[in-house]
Order: C-alpha cells, then structure tokens, then sequence
C-alpha cells in the first residue's frame, strides 16, 4: 500500500510517497518531472493544511513522520543525522547508480555532472556522459534527501533543477554551498 503526505517548505509545498517501509518519493508540486499518476494531488498545493489533512490519510507510517522530521530539521540549516529508508522504484541501474552517488555528496559541498560521470567510468569501466548523468539527475525520483541540488555544471555554473532554478539556489544558499 501506497502512503502519502504533504509538507509546507519555505520554498513550496512538497508531496511525499512511501510504503510501509521506504521513501519512495518526494517532489515539489508542479515540477519538471512530477508524475502524472499524482496529478489529482496537485490540488494539495493550494490547500491549507487542515483541508489537505482531510484528504490524506489519518495514519502515517513511521517512515512518513521521519521523512518530515528530516525535512525540519534540513530547513532549520542544520545537518540532518538520519536518512529515511529510500526505495529506489522504476529506476534503470544507471539511475540508481547516479542517485547512490548524490547521496554520497556531503551536506554544503557541491560536485559537477562531469565529476560524476568520471566515477562512473572508473567503477565500471563504461563510458558516462555528462549529459547521461544530467538526465539521471533531472529525474531523481526524492529531491533534496537524494541531494540532485549539489550537482553543479562545468565551471560551477547553476544549472537546471526540475523544481526550479530558484528552489536549487535556496537550498545551495541555505547549506552555504553557493
């Protein structure tokens, strides 16, 4: 079964899907990217809390409540000491393998796509493209906990972020990454 919650960041109201047991996905409403199938959720975004409460159900599981206390604390500026359980589903092996190295990345640092890639090739020795890895990325299914945000272009240059350019600015200002 399918668990779902909303959460009111500074930058936006978030959806977030798990199981009994695992993250499966987090996603600020009206991002590039934001699954179809939970388009009947959109109107949560413009709901206050009390009305989306009503609409979503009464019992959390534990992972829910975790997700959001991680949430909390991240947008307090603090460094968060736990990582909800993430369930990786519909994802191809290279996506995984991209998003198993976002999180990797250390809160305030920031890596490139092409630094990315270039660890790809030396663990497996087939050829990444910085644009493969880009493409990874854009398609993180749990944004901010899977840190897509960090990931930087050539020269440290701010590129896309499927929740927008100045979601991804917020979040690099607010971990004193940018």
């Amino acid at each position: 079964m399918k668990y779902f919650a909303t959460y009111n960041s500074p930058i936006g109201k978030i959806l977030i899907e798990s199981d009994e047991k695992a993250l499966c996905g987090l996603w600020f409403f009206g991002q590039k990217y934001f699954p179809e199938k939970f388009k009947e959720f959109e109107k949560l975004s413009k709901l206050n809390d009390s009305q989306t409460e009503k609409l979503i159900q009464k019992n959390e599981p534990t992972i829910l409540r975790k997700t959001k206390k991680w949430l909390d604390i991240y947008f307090s500026g603090k460094t968060p000491t736990f990582t909800p359980s993430i369930a990786f589903e519909n994802a191809s092996d290279f996506q995984q393998k991209v998003w198993k190295m976002l999180l990797e990345i250390p809160y305030g640092k920031t890596v490139s796509y092409g630094s990315i890639a270039k660890k790809i090739e030396e663990e497996t020795g087939k050829k990444a493209s910085a644009q493969a890895v880009g493409g990874a990325v854009g398609r993180n299914k749990i944004s901010i906990i899977i840190p897509c945000h960090r990931v930087l272009g050539a020269n440290r240059s701010l590129t896309g972020y499927a929740g927008g350019l100045d979601k991804k600015i917020f979040l690099l200002k607010l971990e004193k990454a940018l």
